[in-house]
């Protein structure tokens, strides 16, 4: 949207519930900070009662700051197609109205072109059937939006979970998004993968089992590759977004790509955490809090070492990972 400086940007984009932006974003390596908030109206300071009205003209969006020598404004915006459902004119899912309809937002006329292209190749792909009706506007002011909107799935992952699930939104874009290259895996049997597995290992990912903190061979290791899922074999997170969190555990900002992450609602212990597994092998790795370094998106990916498995950077081109070399230039 605006120059904070000069790598330093920002975007905003109206996708539906903004509940269910900011977890995407807030995935991205270069992404700073996600809010939610309202605009394009015509009231100052709207409250969230208002705009779930939809007589105030605004729509619920989301707020990414950025750092764009890392990732570009082109790229947020091909993000943005692939969590929402760009032919819908009336709302989101079960989300309908004028607050719950698509944008995206420019702040100049490089940001216009650039929406507007990725709008018409998203056309022209022939993934949707269905005409394209996701606006293109120009910026408008923005407004924050409660305390209690803001990392809500973080916040309340239980009804986060439940609502993302039942509104649609989730089976659809999984079923419109699916990763050609993983679709056919099959998970092996519980038999074989006791075999291959240690009893640590097993007991982690099919029993949802936790290490003790400072005992996991990850922990305390800061060498140069990325972490894959024990079982499958699907990236998961990289070296360059490793930090020491002091908590006994490998500690991450973010995961290589969130298509690979679930998360989950998870009640057990006595509290509401939210669970992260592997897409594809469904595996328990750990769990995702909203205490991780500010500077970096603000979360902290918990993950127990027993999950993992790690492919040093000289070893990823070799076992079929040399697309992620480019995580270390």
């Amino acid at each position: 949207m605006s120059a904070l400086g000069a790598v330093e940007q920002e975007a905003i984009f109206a996708g539906g519930c903004f509940w269910c932006l900011e977890p995407p974003f807030e995935a991205l390596r270069g992404v700073k900070a996600v809010v939610s908030g309202y605009t394009g109206g015509t009231v100052k300071n709207p409250t969230y009662a208002q705009v779930s009205q939809g007589n105030t003209g605004h729509f619920e969006a989301v707020r990414i700051t950025y750092d764009s020598s890392i990732i570009t404004y082109g790229e947020l915006v091909e993000v943005f197609w692939r969590n929402i459902d760009p032919t819908d004119a009336g709302g989101q899912f079960y989300d309908r109205g004028k607050q719950y309809q698509t944008a995206v937002f420019y702040a100049n006329k490089e940001e216009k072109r650039t929406a507007e292209q990725s709008k018409k190749d998203l056309a022209n792909s022939g993934i949707f059937t269905k005409k394209i009706v996701t606006e293109i506007l120009p910026v408008a002011p923005f407004y924050l939006a409660e305390e209690e909107h803001q990392d809500y799935y973080c916040k309340q992952p239980a009804r986060y979970y439940s609502y993302a699930e039942g509104s649609g939104r989730k089976v659809f874009i999984e079923s419109v998004w699916e990763n050609e290259e993983w679709k056919d895996y099959k998970k092996p049997s519980r038999a074989v993968l006791k075999s291959q597995l240690s009893e640590m290992q097993y007991n982690v990912t099919q029993k949802d089992a936790t290490e003790r903190a400072f005992t996991g061979e990850y922990w305390d290791t800061y060498d140069e590759g990325i972490y894959v899922d024990i079982v499958s074999g699907e990236p998961l997170f990289s070296s360059t977004d490793k930090f020491d969190s002091e908590c006994g555990w490998p500690s991450f900002t973010r995961p290589i790509d969130s298509s690979f992450i679930v998360n989950k609602a998870d009640s057990s212990l006595f509290m509401v955490r939210t669970e992260v597994r592997s897409k594809y092998a469904d595996s328990h790795l750990g769990h995702v809090f909203n205490d991780g370094p500010v500077e970096e998106g603000g979360l902290r990916y918990c993950i127990n070492s027993a999950s993992l498995r790690f492919v040093p950077r000289a070893e990823m081109d070799a076992q079929g990972y040399g697309a992620y070399l480019k995580l270390f230039e």
